[in-house]
């Protein structure tokens, strides 16, 4: 590929990062110059893998999967992630520290064998790195549908200044209990922060999923939350957060949870989601109006854990 991205353009994009307050844990730290913030981050395009996925919900991946690009590292630190060998923000991970035409090469490869779409996962911290990605491509004469796969720890301002690059968002909603994000995430303040951010997200994409005509999503929101053994009530007050922005909200409720070798002492978290306990939360889906969306069955838990090892990790 020919087509770059002015050396002057992409300083302007990455320079927030001299005193990154990006994301909501505004540490304020000098990614430009090596440092890495809360989220373990440096300024450099860390990706852990380009590949296509088509483990996404069906409107999104469609028949030939979505091209995702999984970010190392989090702003999060959740103590259950099923993405723990790429998000764990001091260990080793498996990570590659890409240039930005090396990304688009690797992205375009994928487009061009048929994928309609370009998911950005774990995004928060790497805003202008998503920027960046999505400028290239368009000057090189692309512009699949992109997708924000995101924690749902994003800041109101970052998400306005999306509006003209993204199409889809999906976000997780995963707490309406600051306390239980405290004890889990490791942030104060979760349910405040995603719910200012989705409601941004509900301004520029409304409720309604714009399709064409192959059933695949071009425009829209997507809300996921994910169900924990033993915090019903979160999920449930979830969902109610969610019906008070609006019930017709495509929400998408996944059992998928897997207990991870970190929580396998946890009192709660190790051991997978009950029947009852998924049962109850997807009556009060029901019992709220939502209309749109997707619900996982309970056994998806033994099909969704990725090993990034792996060139393809959800194989």
């Amino acid at each position: 590929m020919n087509t770059i991205l002015p050396e002057s353009r992409l300083g302007f994009l990455l320079e927030p990062l001299a005193s990154c307050k990006i994301c909501p844990r505004n540490c304020g730290t000098d990614r430009l110059h090596g440092k890495v913030g809360v989220c373990g981050s440096d300024a450099g395009f860390n990706i852990s893998s380009i590949f296509i996925h088509h483990g996404e919900e069906p409107v999104i991946s469609g028949t030939n999967g979505i091209c995702n690009v999984f970010f190392s590292r989090c702003n999060l630190s959740c103590i259950y992630c099923q993405n723990y060998q790429i998000s764990c923000n001091r260990a080793e991970v498996n990570e590659t520290q890409m240039q930005l035409h090396e990304v688009v090469d690797s992205i375009i490869k994928k487009l061009d064998q048929g994928c309609h779409s370009v998911g950005f996962v774990s995004p928060s911290h790497y805003i202008p790195h998503v920027k960046a990605i999505i400028e290239l491509l368009r000057l090189s004469g692309y512009n699949p549908v992109f997708v924000y796969n995101t924690n749902g720890y994003d800041k109101v301002e970052e998400i306005r200044d999306l509006e003209s690059y993204i199409d889809i968002y999906l976000p997780d909603y995963k707490y309406s209990d600051n306390s239980l994000a405290l004890k889990f995430s490791k942030v104060a303040d979760y349910q405040q922060v995603a719910y200012a951010a989705i409601k941004e997200m509900y301004r520029q994409k409304g409720s309604t999923l714009m399709m064409n005509e192959n059933a695949y999503a071009e425009k829209g929101l997507i809300i996921r939350h994910l169900v924990l053994p033993g915090n019903v009530d979160n999920s449930i007050n979830v969902l109610r957060d969610i019906a008070d922005i609006s019930s017709s909200i495509a929400v998408s409720l996944m059992a998928q949870y897997w207990p991870t070798p970190a929580v396998m002492n946890h009192p709660t978290l190790r051991r997978t989601l009950s029947s009852e306990e998924y049962e109850t939360v997807k009556a009060e889906l029901e019992n709220l109006g939502f209309y749109k969306g997707w619900v996982q069955d309970l056994e998806s838990s033994d099909h969704y854990l990725p090993d990034f090892e792996l060139d393809k990790p959800f194989n």
